[in-house]
């Protein structure tokens, strides 16, 4: 028997073409920030992939070192990244570090000061003590680097062991970043730029060279940054449009999944219009088990729907992908929780590109095959305990 109601388009070459020129009309019009083309992008999965890559970058960079990060936490990774920093600084080069005051609070105060005396220079976006009440809860999420102007890499990774390794065990996380070469490493640029102007009197200096953006590839990005504020931010409209817009396929991996019930509705009614919604969650080594349990209290609704919810089984899942209809993915800092779509700083790219989306997609039905899939009636016959859990972080949820 066929599926009843709406039937998705057709998806040849012709149609998925003019996908993804919807898509991005829809993200310029809506967002304000123009897409750039000539782009250049490499998927990395897993720390040894990602750090390695980072760590070339920043040992052979020439001219400037950018890079914040939400967790910059202990381990030889931690300072592996600090001594290549120092050594840049100490060659002249001008090494800007910009620290959330609360994810990196566990750094070792030895990497903070050999990186000073070297020449690098630190700031702390919104220390604790610093900060006013009200600007603790917005924390710097943001991962960015760039190298000498025409590198950028972002993505999900800190900077600390639990990122290490290729996700073969419980003690090396699951995630993805991306290195951007061409025009679109400007919006990244930005996004640390916007940051670092809160907590330094000096924007730029003598050694910011300020390059036109040469091409580098043939991938269409648009780089969009959310800022903790009142009403719809740009997050919110950037993960409505793709889920609106999708009309053969939505998946989603995310380390918090901890929505509102607005967009948990958007999810099913995404598939109840016959796309396939599939998404993949953290699973047994979860290590912030409130979140899991304020998305657990919305697996009835999404699974009814026709939503497929994965849990990842090896480790701790803690990439941020989206990718829609095989031709555009999202990707970045941004979890589809409260917290990355209200509250934090976040940057993510939207991308059109189908080899880049093809790949993405390659990882996520690999991850799947390693995942437990949560059946509707298994999930409604889970015992009462497993239910007052969910409901008792209700009154929190918009802080997950």
């Amino acid at each position: 028997m066929g599926r009843s109601g709406p039937q998705p388009p057709e998806t040849g070459p012709a149609a998925r073409q003019e996908s993804k020129q919807r898509i991005r009309r829809r993200l310029e019009r809506l967002i304000g920030i123009a897409a750039t083309e000539g782009n250049s992008l490499v998927p990395l999965r897993n720390g040894d992939e990602i750090f390695t890559a980072m760590l070339e970058r920043i040992r052979n960079a020439e001219h400037t070192v950018d890079m914040m990060t939400f967790v910059y936490w202990r381990g030889d990774i931690a300072r592996r990244f600090a001594e290549a920093l120092a050594d840049r600084a100490r060659q002249g080069l001008r090494v800007r570090l910009l620290l959330d005051g609360f994810g990196s609070r566990y750094i070792e105060k030895e990497l903070l000061e050999m990186m000073d005396r070297a020449g690098a220079q630190v700031s702390w976006f919104r220390k604790p003590l610093w900060a006013s009440p009200f600007k603790q809860n917005h924390r710097c999420h943001r991962k960015v680097l760039v190298v000498d102007e025409k590198t950028a890499f972002t993505g999900g990774v800190g900077i600390a062991e639990e990122w290490c390794g290729d996700a073969r065990n419980e003690k090396e996380w699951r995630d993805t970043h991306v290195e951007v070469r061409g025009p679109a490493v400007d919006g990244i640029a930005a996004a640390f730029a916007q940051n670092w102007a809160e907590c330094h009197d000096e924007l730029f200096d003598e050694r910011d060279r300020f390059v036109e953006p040469a091409p580098a590839g043939d991938a269409v990005v648009q780089v969009v940054r959310g800022s903790a504020g009142f009403g719809w931010q740009d997050m919110q409209t950037l993960l409505r449009v793709v889920l609106e817009s999708a009309c053969e396929r939505v998946r989603i991996a995310t380390a918090y999944f901890a929505p509102d019930e607005y967009f948990a509705g958007m999810l099913c009614r995404t598939a109840q219009r016959g796309v396939e919604v599939e998404i993949v969650l953290p699973g047994p080594h979860a290590d912030k088990r409130v979140c899991q349990l304020a998305g657990q209290q919305f697996y009835d609704e999404l699974l009814t729907c026709g939503v497929k919810i994965w849990q990842y089984q090896p480790t701790m899942m803690h990439a941020k992908i989206v990718t829609v209809d095989r031709t555009a993915a999202l990707l970045g800092s941004t979890n589809f929780n409260r917290r990355s779509l209200d509250h934090d700083e976040e940057v993510m790219l939207a991308v059109l590109d189908e080899t880049f989306t093809a790949t993405l997609d390659e990882h996520f039905e690999q991850d799947t095959a390693v995942s437990e899939r949560m059946k509707p009636g298994r999930w409604k016959r889970r015992p009462a305990t497993q239910r007052l859990k969910e409901a008792s972080v209700s009154p929190i949820r918009r802080f997950l």
